[in-house]
């Protein structure tokens, strides 16, 4: 009596699948996919869809932001967008990069430190902005991701920052934003860089990933040269520890130099020391 065969035909590859999410090495069925790695890909889809419609738990956020990284300055501050809501906010981008009015009211009515030179204009000069670094959080095209990842990327960077005594501004978090909305928050709270932590949108394997925008001299109207960018922040990804040791060294320099994009190079030696203790990837 013959042995029941596998409708599926294997790849050769398959013992590479362990060193990535990307979907290589499924195999077939005839001339199709095997049923399971097409309902895999389904999976991912609605996964990935869900991601960018989840609506961000502000209130949740908020209290365990300031439980972890409690303040002096402040409170977490919740802001709104010019988007009203999501499907606005899918439809035009424009108003994600805008605060609505209520939120511009608010933050020009928040008690700041005194400055160092109130008389010069805050958008030309450092020395008139009480802060030096602001944290803006948005929720950006995936709430997951934020949900998940800025608490404890933002306490391992926290560890790197405090024996340097910044100037933090009170966590900013918007609704319906996109990256440049923080330009528009950090100028008007006074702060002389600003790091975004915005929810990315999603891939087929990566529905929580969340990037960091590093601007100096933050304010409303900049463009993307003038920021710098860590993507893939999450534990599948660049994991905190790492991407907190970029973001310190970046905003340390943008400190001493008073710039940041493309003027601004990541030369923390390609990654190499993010390895120290790592295991190690076949492709490396």
């Amino acid at each position: 009596m013959n042995e029941p065969t596998t409708p599926v035909t294997a790849n050769p590859w398959a013992a590479l699948r362990q060193f990535t999410d990307a979907r290589i090495a499924l195999g077939r069925a005839g001339v199709s996919l095997p049923t399971a790695a097409h309902l895999d890909f389904q999976l991912a889809h609605a996964q990935a869809r869900d991601a960018v419609h989840l609506a961000l738990d502000v209130r949740t956020l908020a209290q365990t932001l300031d439980a972890a990284l409690p303040n002096p300055a402040a409170p977490c501050l919740t802001l709104h967008s010019a988007a009203a809501e999501r499907s606005v906010y899918l439809q035009r981008p424009d108003l994600g990069r805008r605060l609505d009015a209520a939120s511009r009211e608010r933050l020009c009515a928040l008690a700041r430190p005194a400055c160092v030179s109130p008389a010069v204009s805050p958008a030309v000069s450092p020395a008139s902005r009480p802060y030096d670094l602001a944290f803006v959080v948005v929720d950006g095209l995936s709430a997951l991701a934020i949900e998940q990842n800025v608490a404890p990327f933002l306490t391992q960077l926290q560890a790197r920052i405090a024996p340097e005594h910044w100037s933090i501004a009170p966590i900013c978090i918007v609704e319906q934003g996109r990256v440049a909305v923080g330009d528009e928050v950090a100028e008007l709270l006074g702060a002389k860089a600003v790091v975004v932590l915005v929810g990315e949108r999603p891939g087929l394997s990566s529905p929580d990933s969340m990037g960091l925008y590093l601007t100096w001299m933050p304010r409303a109207g900049l463009t993307d040269a003038s920021r710098n960018c860590i993507s893939n922040v999450r534990p599948a990804g660049l994991r905190y520890e790492d991407a907190a040791y970029k973001l310190h060294y970046l905003l340390v320099q943008a400190r001493q130099r008073q710039l940041s994009g493309v003027e601004l190079k990541d030369e923390t030696g390609g990654g190499q020391e993010l390895l120290v203790g790592a295991s190690k990837n076949f492709l490396l």
